[in-house]
């Protein structure tokens, strides 16, 4: 009797742990080039290439589950391809196009942001979740960072759009930088959209947001970016409203549980 042959996606081991990897060295390359880009003052397409960078960062890992290509030589190799791309570049970036204009100060919140990213992503490679609060992958601790470099340059990407409000917004560079840095290394909880799980029936509604979504992308990008981070910024109340419903109802269970003991 013959075995049946499974299908695998990547068959070769080292060809599993190859794929998702060069997706992230893809990324770091995108990211330092996003800096190259803001010396040449070419800010759309440094912006244009971070958001690469993010959408690369998103699918490496999800490749590597796929595919079982995850290894802790990919989960280090992620974490520091974040740092240059969403802790680096985005400041630096900020600081050749804004904050260069405030001397000291400016490079003061450069280097601000970039130290608090990196702290950020130390804590959460150490972060470590026991099976009794599994409701916690939902969330994460702080803003990450691909979210913190699109917030910090949201003066820019509105300055790259076609909106106006008649309010110099790039003025606020300086503080929203401060303001973000401090997100990411707070303790405020903000969704994670790695665990969603969609509905069949509601499939069709996800594939029909992601292309109106790209299409905005295509032909209003610095708009879509824009209204995008905005929104993202409002989800942060939400969120931390959602993790205190949720830990009121682990600590009602947890104390239902002790009683009947």
């Amino acid at each position: 009797m013959q075995e049946k042959k499974t299908f695998k996606i990547v068959s070769s081991k080292k060809s599993r742990y190859l794929l998702p990897s060069t997706l992230t060295l893809i990324g770091v390359c995108l990211g330092i080039s996003s800096i190259k880009f803001s010396l040449d003052q070419n800010y759309s397409l440094a912006v244009i290439l971070l958001l690469f960078a993010a959408l690369l960062d998103g699918l490496d890992g999800r490749v590597a589950r796929l595919i079982d290509g995850t290894s802790e030589f990919g989960k280090e190799l992620d974490s520091l391809t974040d740092f240059v791309s969403f802790g680096i570049a985005p400041a630096f970036i900020l600081y050749f196009w804004e904050l260069n204009n405030y001397g000291k100060i400016g490079w003061a919140v450069t280097l601000i942001f970039s130290v608090c990213c990196v702290l950020r992503l130390a804590r959460f490679n150490l972060t470590k979740i026991n099976e009794e609060e599994q409701w916690r992958a939902n969330f994460f601790e702080g803003v990450p960072s691909p979210a913190g470099a699109g917030l910090v340059l949201l003066p820019l990407i509105y300055d790259l759009s076609n909106f106006e409000i008649g309010f110099e917004v790039r003025n606020i560079t300086p503080y929203l930088a401060i303001f973000v840095s401090i997100l990411l290394i707070s303790k405020v909880p903000t969704f994670s959209f790695k665990k969603i799980r969609i509905p069949r029936k509601l499939t069709i509604f996800l594939f029909l947001g992601i292309g109106i979504i790209s299409i905005s992308l295509i032909f209003f990008t610095f708009e879509t970016l824009l209204i995008m981070g905005i929104g993202y910024f409002l989800l942060i109340p939400l969120s931390l409203l959602s993790y205190r419903n949720k830990n009121l109802n682990k600590t009602s269970l947890d104390d239902e549980h002790e009683d009947i003991l």
